[in-house]
């Protein structure tokens, strides 16, 4: 017998076990009348399996109770197992809810306001696409690759709706089919935007990337995100998620490299999240893509890390200082609160 806090389900067999203690009829001769297995008689008792119209003919012949009084309880034990399901969804999905940022991803618009924790809870079914939220354990986003600044800091939760976010943006934008190799090719074009105004760089980058059959999207980051990027397959296009409200130039180029990376390799082909080893060869990809390795270290054996010897070496080698200088930082070569005016950032994300 099925029930929740203010329901409980009632089979038909109830009924027909009462009638046959009325009758002192046991269930083996019950069987027998009816000419259906005991087996199946035990079922239907027992509210597990469905009572048929030819069920419901059999029991007005045996028990003298019209067909119709069968068939109207039996539609009543369905309703009221579906209203206990959902109840108790309702309940399971209530405690979902306390750990996800509700109030904070509602002011972005992502979800409507509200305060009712019911309401909270069908706004994001909606959200994500599900009948019940407990679903969301069992649905991965298949070779999702990230980057995060703290691995324990990462939830499940968190995890959902950034992606989540991100695929709903990703649907909005026309992209051509996914072309790796031509993503491959794109990669100085890719690079050469990091001296645009970022504005201007954000709309280019978008273009050449849909063009190779990928969906940039650009995401505030919420409560307690660990979120800088993500790249994973939806559908017939691949989804590229940056955070780039109020975010260094230097992190943003950095984390869109290290998410061309884990395209490029295939990583978001595979089921297993993503690897330390994957991780920090992206790290390497990125950092060797922006600022040629050799190059980096000629200009450190001078130990001149002024603005103006910064300012020079970036223009060498086409990139734009701010990325020079979180290298160096990076590197403990100059200290994070030192030229941070030779830095832009990246405020444009999508509401």
């Amino acid at each position: 017998m099925l029930h929740s806090k203010n329901i409980i389900a009632i089979p038909p067999g109830m009924t027909i076990r009462e009638q046959l203690e009325i009758r002192g009829m046991s269930q083996k001769e019950f069987a027998k009348r009816m000419d259906i297995s005991e087996k199946h008689i035990s079922h239907l008792i027992n509210g597990k399996v469905e009572l048929t119209y030819d069920v419901a003919y059999r029991l007005e012949s045996v028990l003298g109770i019209p067909q119709r009084f069968w068939l109207n309880l039996e539609m009543l034990y369905r309703e009221q197992i579906t209203q206990v399901e959902s109840e108790n969804d309702m309940e399971k999905d209530e405690e979902i809810v306390k750990k996800i940022p509700y109030a904070m991803i509602a002011s972005m618009g992502w979800v409507p306001k509200t305060k009712k924790s019911k309401e909270k809870v069908i706004n994001l079914r909606k959200f994500f696409e599900v009948a019940k939220l407990n679903v969301l354990e069992n649905i991965c986003i298949p070779g999702i690759a990230y980057k995060s600044d703290n691995s324990n800091a990462i939830t499940d939760y968190s995890l959902a709706v950034w992606a989540q976010k991100a695929r709903i943006e990703g649907r909005k934008l026309n992209v051509l089919p996914i072309n790796i190799p031509s993503l491959r090719e794109k990669i100085p074009h890719l690079r050469a935007l990091t001296v645009m105004n970022p504005s201007d760089s954000l709309h280019k980058l978008t273009e050449i990337l849909a063009n190779c059959g990928i969906a940039a999207v650009f995401l505030p980051q919420i409560g307690g995100s660990f979120r800088h990027g993500a790249s994973f397959i939806d559908g017939k296009h691949i989804v590229l998620g940056l955070t780039s409200t109020g975010k260094d130039a230097d992190k943003f180029w950095v984390h869109m490299f290290h998410e061309i990376y884990h395209i490029i390799e295939g990583h978001i082909t595979l089921s297993e999240k993503s690897s330390l080893k994957k991780e920090e060869a992206a790290d390497d990809f990125a950092r060797d893509t922006l600022i040629n390795r050799e190059s980096y270290y000629r200009f450190c054996e001078k130990n001149d890390f002024t603005k103006k010897a910064i300012k020079k070496f970036a223009e060498e080698i086409g990139i734009t200082p701010g990325i020079v200088l979180g290298r160096l930082q990076e590197d403990n070569k100059v200290p994070v609160n030192c030229l941070n005016e030779l830095k832009e950032q990246y405020l444009t994300a999508n509401n």
